[in-house]
């Protein structure tokens, strides 16, 4: 069965809301696929505190060629780990939701930001989508646009509404993730 690694939000409850997520993508996919959805612990006082690496280690425990998953802030820190390490599993495709893109001066943010040349070192021959609601009072669409601009190999898809939880439904993904399994 085909799996998926899901990679939750930021904050102090994100793993508790996007749970809300999951389950509509779970039920979307129609239960052909298997979710896995691993708590990322967080340190409020180090907002990168770990992320990648257990990422890494989520992304080492799968087993078989899997689709890699994250909303907001795993999004941002599922970038950050591809552009700074080689995946050592095979992956059949990146979903990004809500991705922020950081920047700015502030000490907090530093160890967030993607290094230059980013994209260069991301891996193209991977499919990779994004997905953005243009209502998104969390992460502005402007930082979807800064994705679309470095990142010509992939897919981007914007959205009317839903705000930054999409609505919690993730339906929207199932064609994308089904034309995987089609050599897309």
């Amino acid at each position: 069965m085909p799996e998926i690694l899901f990679i939750q939000g930021g904050g102090h409850d994100g793993y508790q809301v996007d749970k809300q997520l999951v389950s509509s993508l779970q039920k979307a996919l129609k239960k052909e696929y298997t979710i896995h959805y691993p708590e990322i612990a967080s340190d409020p006082f180090s907002p990168a505190y770990g992320w990648v690496e257990q990422i890494e280690a989520h992304i080492s425990a799968m087993k078989s060629p899997f689709i890699l998953l994250g909303h907001s802030f795993g999004a941002s820190m599922i970038l950050k780990y591809l552009s700074e390490h080689t995946l050592e599993r095979p992956v059949n495709g990146i979903f990004l939701l809500s991705t922020p893109l950081w920047g700015g001066d502030e000490d907090w943010k530093q160890d967030l930001k993607l290094k230059e040349n980013y994209d260069k070192k991301l891996p193209a021959e991977i499919p990779m989508f994004f997905y953005h609601c243009l209502d998104d009072e969390e992460v502005a669409v402007s930082h979807f646009h800064a994705y679309k601009q470095k990142l010509t190999h992939a897919t981007f898809r914007v959205l009317k509404t839903g705000g930054h939880m999409l609505d919690n439904d993730l339906s929207i993904l199932v064609q994308d993730i089904k034309s995987l399994e089609n050599g897309r």
